[in-house]
Parts: C-alpha cells; structure tokens; sequence
C-alpha cells in the first residue's frame, strides 16, 4: 500500500492533505500500526539510558577504562541526534515504512552486536552504529503519526506517544536495574541488549504488515554537502557536550562548539539561499514559519533540558548521599513512571485542545513544585517516603508537558513538511536531554566536590526550577489556541 501525501492543494492551519489521499486502512490495522510505531519508540528510548545503572559490571567484565565506558553512553545518543534529520528526509524520500524497518533490522543487529561484544572498543562501536540505526527508525514514527492521522483524531495517538516517552524515560533505568542485578541466564550485562532482539523481530513483522508505505510527492534532494555540513556541525556541538563532563571541560571542546555553532550557522544561510533560489533545501525555512511550531519547539527545549539534569542527578544523589543500592535507585523511579502516563494521557487527549500552551506551562508549575519538594525531602528524616510524594508530583508535572508538547509544537505544521519538523523536534529534544545532562551534573559535581553532597543537589535541582520557569515564560509567545477539538470534524 503506497501513497503520497502532498497531492491535495493547502487548506487552513491544521493539516494539507485531503482526507481521500489518506492510506486506505481500517481501524484495527492502524491501531496496531500504532502499536507497533510506539514499540520502537519505547525500545530506542528505554536504550538511551539502559546502560547507566550496568556501566560498573560493564566495566568490570570487559576491563574497560572510564574513557572507554564514557563512549559507551555518550556515543549513542551523540549519533542519534546527529542523523535524526537526515533520517527524515531519508523516509520523505525513500519511502517511511521502508526507513523504519531499515532502521528497526538495523536496530536489533547492533543490540545483538553490543550483547555479544568482546571488547570495549567493540561495544562502543555497536553502541554508534545502534544510535545511528535509531536516527533512521524513529522519525518515522512522529511523520506517520502525522500521515495516518487526521488533527480531529491525532490526539489520542500523540497521547499514546507522548505517554511512552515519559514511561521509557524511567523505565531504561528500572530495567537496567533489574537485568543486571538479576543476572539473567547468567549473562550478567549483556540482556540490557539482548532483549531488543526478539523485540525487534515482533516489530518487523507488524511494520511489513501493517504500516502502510507512504512517502512526499516533492521530497528535498539530499544534498552530500548539506548532509556533512549539519552532521559536521552537530557532531562538534554534541562531542563535547556530551564527554566534557568527563574530562573536566578541556579547552579544545568550547572551542568545538563555537566552531559547531558557526556551522549551524551557515547551514542555515544555505537553506535560506537555497530555498529564495528554487531549489528545495534539506531543511526548508518554510517550516519554521508556523508560529506554534516555532514558539512551541523553543519552548519545549527550555523544558526539556532540565530532564536530561534530572534523571541523572536523582539516580547519582540518592547513591552517593543516602547509600541506596542500584536496585533501590532503579525501583525508585517506579512512582514517577507510573504518574507521568496518567497525565501526559490527560493532557494530549484532553487538556491540550481545550487549553492550548497552558498546559505546557501548566506543567512546568507542578514540575518546580515536585523538584522543591525534592530538596525539601533531601534533608528529611525519611527521604524515602517524602522522595516518592516528591516523584509523583514531578511526574504530573513531565507528563502534563510531553502530552502536550507533540500536539501543540507539530499540529500546524502542513503534513508536506512534517517529515523536517518531526526531524528538527526529535533533534531539539536529544540535544536538549544532552546539555541538560552535561551542564546539570557538572554543576552537581563541582558543588558537591567544594560543599558538600547537599549543597550540590539543591544548587542543581535550583537550576532545574530556574530553567523550567524560563520554558514556562517562552511558551506563553505561543498562540492561544493551535490544536484542533478532537470533537470536530474533518471536512
């Protein structure tokens, strides 16, 4: 089943295709469609922070050095963010089905790869190639959201969506947890892998079955010299984002990202000149010209940092100050996943359409309600019961602000670019988690090295709140009111 989405002529702010040009598929098939687009979204995310809680075993078994094992988690997410755009228009162009199961056979060989590696050399080069194949599959996922769904109808499936976000976000750490404390069929690490294989297969399977193929009728040429010019730039922005922590911010790394911020800089130029010459960019200009898209993505970044700092500062504080095992870090996460589904499901299928970029800032309130309780609760005299109340307030918060952010940032955005937003949205996200990761837990460090463990964390947990109060400012240049009722109906 093959069709194009762009043959309808534009219509009004919410969508450009016809509803006739729509993939023929039933009910049922769709919804499995569905489920099987948000596996691999639950599967990429849960194996971006999988590996933290097995890195010591990890170490340990393969004698790998701390450098080696800073590869491990920092090459994945660095090759991911790097091709996410590039995998976009790839499935614009080549077909998104076709990408999607590239990138999901692709995914499920390097899980097997970086189960069975020897080395450390080889799991850190598994683990690129395994972040790579994610940049391929996961675009795919928000463009065939935005494909197979009409605005009337695109709620709930964006709520499913943004409801495994917040579950796997947490979840990788739980698992991981679990796996390796567990010892499965004495293997020690190496499930955190392996269980993707089987799931990938599953996956396969329903994507050739179910996932209708659609592609752009009018898709940018991939330019080799847009492509190195962006993966160029990315790359010098995210490698030392993403290491310095661990070398203690050596010079060379700003200097790579301000050379990294140049380049981004002239890539944008030449999209600019590109497209005021006729020829279709990589990443047309045009698609920042819908307000919420634009207003709502900047929002959604100030956002978003804060989390990359947060999941990693909780798991690291409450070991290091409290002496919680890895299991107990892992398990504590458990209130929080099961808050954060609940209320990013309320707010897609519900809150957004009735009151737009509120919700967003809505939940950045309760966000910096739950992460004040948390530093209250650092230095009570049972921060275990006062860290799981804490949680589940934070959790309210995240998912109130991923339930919403999908909707409010993509709606508008015509289905003929939706390929380059859901790129450019899941690029700003990764890049977001990264900083956050990077800058947060090194203002955490550097404190707690000259004041101690407590001073660190509410330094950095202040940082979070002062972040996500400057998201809440941002999103309120969005526009009043950008998702469609899921009530109306399409014409």
């Amino acid at each position: 089943m093959t069709v194009t989405d762009e043959t309808a002529p534009p219509v009004p702010a919410t969508d450009t295709v016809d509803p006739a040009d729509r993939p023929l598929i039933s009910p049922r098939a769709r919804t499995i469609a569905l489920v099987c687009l948000l596996t691999a979204s639950f599967m990429e995310l849960t194996d971006a922070t999988v590996v933290n809680v097995a890195l010591r075993t990890m170490s340990e078994h393969l004698g790998a050095s701390a450098t080696a094992m800073s590869w491990v988690v920092a090459g994945y997410p660095l090759a991911y963010a790097i091709g996410l755009i590039l995998g976009a228009r790839l499935g614009d162009r080549y077909g998104r089905r076709r990408l999607f199961v590239i990138g999901l056979v692709a995914f499920g060989a390097m899980s097997l790869a970086c189960g069975l590696a020897l080395t450390p050399t080889a799991l850190v080069a598994f683990r690129i190639l395994q972040g790579g194949a994610a940049a391929l599959m996961i675009p795919q996922v928000l463009t065939n959201i935005q494909v197979l769904y009409p605005p009337a109808e695109r709620g709930r499936a964006m709520g499913l969506f943004t409801s495994i976000i917040g579950i796997a976000a947490v979840a990788g750490p739980v698992l991981g947890a679990v796996i390796t404390d567990g010892d499965w069929f004495g293997l020690s690490w190496r499930p955190v892998f392996l269980i993707n294989v089987p799931v990938a297969v599953l996956a396969v399977v329903a994507a050739r079955i179910f996932i209708p193929e659609t592609f752009s009728s009018r898709p940018a040429p991939i330019s080799l010299g847009a492509v190195a010019l962006l993966g160029g730039s990315l790359a010098a922005v995210m490698t030392p984002v993403t290491l310095g922590p661990e070398h203690d911010w050596p010079i060379w790394g700003f200097a790579s990202m301000v050379a990294g911020a140049l380049g981004l800089i002239g890539f944008a130029r030449r999209q600019v000149l590109a497209a005021r010459a006729g020829v279709e960019p990589l990443v047309p200009p045009a698609v920042f010209g819908t307000r919420s898209f634009t207003t709502g993505l900047a929002a959604f970044t100030a956002l978003s940092i804060p989390t990359g700092g947060f999941f990693l500062i909780q798991s690291l504080h409450v070991q290091a100050a409290h002496g919680w095992s890895v299991l107990h870090t892992g398990l504590m996460w458990i209130p929080f996943s099961l808050a954060v589904p609940v209320f990013a499901g309320l707010s897609a299928t519900v809150l957004a359409a009735r009151f737009g970029k509120r919700v967003l800032q809505g939940g950045a309130w309760v966000f910096v309600v739950g992460l004040t309780t948390m530093i209250t609760a650092n230095v009570s005299d049972h921060p275990a019961l006062w860290f799981t109340v804490a949680l589940v307030v934070a959790g309210a918060g995240f998912g109130l602000i991923v339930g919403a952010a999908g909707l409010l940032v993509l709606n508008d955005v015509p289905v003929a670019l939706a390929g380059t937003a859901s790129g450019v949205f899941n690029t700003m996200q990764a890049l977001s988690v990264a900083v956050g990761a990077a800058v947060l837990g090194t203002v955490y460090s550097t404190v707690s090295t000259s004041n101690g463990l407590a001073d660190g964390y509410q330094v950095s947990m202040l940082a979070m709140i002062g972040l996500l109060i400057v998201g809440g400012l941002v999103a309120q240049t969005m526009p009043e009111k950008v998702v469609v009722d899921p009530a109306a109906s399409v014409d």
